[in-house]
């Protein structure tokens, strides 16, 4: 393996685990943290619509 080669294994690692953290990050931390925040906007709305009904 020359130099050429070794350098090109060394920046698709790069790559790769850059990728791999950034698919756990937005797996455990974005994804989550939208749907919660998605839900509990929803629910606020649904009471809103049921205290304007009463």
């Amino acid at each position: 393996m020359d130099l050429s080669q070794f350098s090109g294994f060394l920046v698709f690692l790069t790559i790769f685990t850059m990728g791999f953290w950034l698919m756990i990050f937005l797996l455990t931390f974005v994804i989550p943290y939208w749907l919660v925040g998605y839900f509990r906007e929803t629910w606020k709305y649904r009471k809103e619509e049921k205290a304007a009904k009463k």
